[in-house]
C-alpha cells in the first residue's frame, strides 16, 4: 500500500500536478453522491459567493475562539468553485478542519440558514460529543444533526449579522406552535423557529439525493424506534429533519458541557429535567436511567438559552422573518 501511494504521488508530480492527500476519516453532510453543481450550472440556484462567506465569516467568528480554547485550531476550507453537493469534517494534528462546498451551497433547497446548518453539523462532529462514531473521533451522523440545533444555530443566530441571512419561504404551524410552548422569549423563539426551518430547508435536499417521493414534515415524525443506537449510518430523511425540530427545542443553556463518552451530560433527557427536545428513537436508543426524572421537587427545568439585545431582535421580528 505505502509503495501504491508513493507511486501515485510520483505520478503526480511527473504530471505536473499537486498530489492530492486526505485524511483516513473525512465525516460527510450527506452520503457520498454523484450530483455536481458547478459555478455558472442552470442548477445553481442556491446561495451566491458572497453570502455562501458571510455565513462561514460568522461561524469562524464564533468557534474559531471556542476552538482555541481547547488548544485547537478551526480550519474553515471555503471551496467555492468545488462543484460537489456536500460538506465533510476531518481532523488533523491539532486542526479541526470543515470543508465547504460550493456545489452544496448553490442547490435550490439550501439558503443561507440551511447552510448555516450544514456548517453546524460539520463542527458538531468534532464538538458534539457522545455517541460517537464506532472507533472513531467523530460526533454520530444523528448526534452531528443534534448539536447543530441544540446548540451551534443557537450560537450563530444569536448573532447580531445573521439576522440578515436568507430563510425558508413561509413558516410551519407546528414547528411554530412548540417553539412559543417552549422558551419565555420572543427572542428565543425566533432562533428556535429558525433552527426549524433550516431543518426543513436541508430536508429537501435530503429528499431529492435519495430520491425520495414522500415530502418530509414535521406532521409526519419518523415512527420508527430503534433497538440499538445508530452510531455509523445516516439517519433516514425525515428522522433527520425531526432531529433537527427536537434539536431546537431543546432548552439546555448553550454553555453545558457535553461528555466524550457519556451521551446524557449537557442534553435534553429526562433524567436532566427536560420534557422535550430529546434525541428522536429513531435514530437513539436511551438507556434506562435517561427515562427516569430527575430526584427534585417542583417543575421540569426549562431554562432561556440565551439572551439577545432585544432592539436589535425587534427590527427582525416587525419584518417577514422567513423573507428568502
Amino acid at each position: 500500500m505505502k509503495h501504491l501511494l508513493l507511486s501515485a504521488i510520483s505520478a503526480a508530480l511527473l504530471c505536473g500536478a499537486a498530489p492530492t492527500v486526505r485524511a483516513a476519516s473525512t465525516e460527510g453532510f450527506v452520503p457520498p453522491n454523484d450530483l455536481k453543481i458547478p459555478v455558472g450550472s442552470s442548477l445553481a440556484r442556491g446561495i451566491q459567493e458572497s453570502q455562501f462567506n458571510t455565513v462561514l465569516d460568522v461561524v469562524q467568528k464564533i468557534y474559531g475562539p471556542e476552538i482555541a480554547a481547547r488548544g485547537k485550531e478551526l480550519v474553515i476550507n471555503r471551496l467555492w468553485t468545488d462543484a460537489t453537493v456536500n460538506a465533510s469534517a476531518q481532523q488533523s494534528g491539532n486542526r479541526y478542519i470543515i470543508n465547504m462546498y460550493g456545489g452544496l451551497a448553490r442547490h435550490t433547497a439550501i439558503t443561507m440558514d440551511g447552510f448555516a446548518l450544514v456548517a453546524c453539523h460539520e463542527l458538531g462532529h468534532h464538538l458534539g460529543g457522545a455517541p460517537k462514531k464506532s472507533g472513531r473521533w467523530a460526533s454520530s451522523e444523528g448526534q452531528s444533526d443534534y448539536y447543530a440545533n441544540f446548540k451551534c444555530l443557537k450560537k450563530i443566530f444569536s448573532e447580531t449579522s445573521s439576522f440578515a441571512f436568507t430563510r425558508t419561504t413561509g413558516g410551519d404551524e407546528l414547528a411554530e406552535k412548540n417553539c412559543e410552548q417552549t422558551y419565555f422569549t420572543p427572542e428565543d423563539r425566533v432562533v428556535c423557529v429558525r433552527g426549524a426551518m433550516a431543518g426543513k430547508s436541508v430536508a429537501n435536499l435530503f429528499k431529492v439525493l435519495s430520491n425520495a417521493t414522500v415530502e418530509p414534515s414535521f406532521d409526519t415524525p419518523d415512527p420508527k424506534v430503534v433497538p440499538q443506537t445508530n452510531f455509523d449510518n445516516y439517519p433516514p430523511t425525515q428522522c433527520r429533519m425531526d432531529t433537527y425540530l427536537h434539536g431546537s427545542l431543546c432548552a439546555q443553556p448553550v454553555g453545558s458541557v457535553l461528555s466524550e463518552t457519556d451521551a446524557v451530560p449537557g442534553t435534553c433527557t429526562r433524567s436532566n429535567g427536560f420534557s422535550i427536545g430529546f434525541r428522536p428513537l429513531c435514530w437513539y436508543k436511551p438507556g434506562a436511567a435517561e427515562l427516569l426524572p430527575p430526584v427534585i421537587n417542583g417543575p421540569a427545568f426549562q431554562a432561556p438559552v440565551f439572551s439577545v439585545p432585544g432592539a436589535a431582535f425587534s427590527e427582525l421580528l416587525e419584518g417577514d422573518p422567513w423573507a428568502r
